[in-house]
């Protein structure tokens, strides 16, 4: 199939109100793991490549073009995403590769700064058909310079969506980034007032942390496109430890990550299903509870 468009994934889900998958690439098996997920699946998913990763990778274009060349030949709908992007050559540097969004990461600027910045790469983004997702103030975790509880303030986002002219947002409600468990409480109320004020879909960062059902409930109230990463991470890591734990003398590499790719495909077939399911409308839940007496 094709590769496809980031924003053709996140408008379909936010008009069947069901959450917009997108996981993160590590490396080519996790790549391989959440393509394998999403034809198990047939689900559509977008494929994340951070400035983390390109770093550590060394380059930009080898990870690139190896996630593109995945998703070009997937039989599920994929598309490709660069995530927290806060170097402008990079942006460019992956469109011209052939990614068809881009998250543009100016959050840790004074909000000025972040309004020009972002808005002078969305227009250039935008003249080459690039959707461009942005962030308005840290969310919790990310480097250190918020506590959890910071919350996107509606009008504020507001302001900021109409001068920059991003497509997405990335809002604090309650979400860190990688937290190891999967205990954060999400303020719903928030994220209603944000989907009714915000014209543009929104965007969960931190999601590794937050429980399966919370994640529903934060779709139902208004919340999109989906961000994991650590959750996944730490799947494959697992594996990895439990499979040379088992077999200590193994050497061949293949043989321990072969399983952790496994792993990881079946945890994200997982999550697919659950970001898909629709959250319980208050009279089912009621339908569902125990009789009572």
């Amino acid at each position: 199939m094709p590769l496809v468009s980031t924003s053709s994934i996140v408008d379909a889900a936010r008009e069947a109100q069901i959450g917009a998958a997108a996981f993160n690439v590590i490396h080519l098996e996790t790549a391989e793991a959440l393509v394998t997920a999403a034809e198990r699946t047939d689900t559509p998913l977008i494929l994340q490549l951070s400035e983390n990763c390109i770093r550590y990778h060394g380059s930009l274009l080898p990870i690139t073009r190896a996630t593109l060349a995945l998703a070009e030949t997937s039989t599920a709908p994929i598309a490709v995403h660069l995530d927290h992007i806060t170097d402008a050559t990079l942006v460019r540097q992956g469109v011209a590769a052939g990614v068809g969004s881009v998250m543009v990461d100016a959050s840790a600027l004074p909000y000025t700064e972040n309004v020009a910045a972002t808005a002078e790469l969305t227009a250039w983004c935008h003249e080459r058909e690039v959707y461009v997702e942005a962030e308005l103030g840290e969310v919790g975790g990310k480097d250190g310079v918020h506590a959890p509880g910071v919350r996107t303030d509606p009008d504020e986002a507001l302001a900021f969506v109409r001068s920059t002219g991003v497509d997405a947002l990335a809002v604090a409600v309650g979400s860190s980034h990688a937290m190891h468990r999967r205990t954060a409480v999400l303020d719903k109320d928030l994220i209603a007032a944000l989907r009714a004020t915000l014209p543009v879909p929104l965007v969960l960062h931190g999601s590794s942390g937050v429980p399966d059902d919370e994640l529903r409930r934060a779709i139902a109230a208004g919340m999109t496109k989906i961000n994991i990463s650590t959750h996944l991470v730490s799947v494959f890591t697992h594996s990895i430890r439990e499979t040379l734990t088992a077999n200590p003398a193994l050497v061949d590499s293949r043989k321990y990550v072969k399983p952790a790719r496994e792993a990881v495909a079946e945890e994200a077939a997982r999550l697919l299903g659950v970001l898909t399911t629709p959250a319980p409308v208050p009279d089912q839940l009621a339908a569902q509870a125990p009789a009572r007496g």
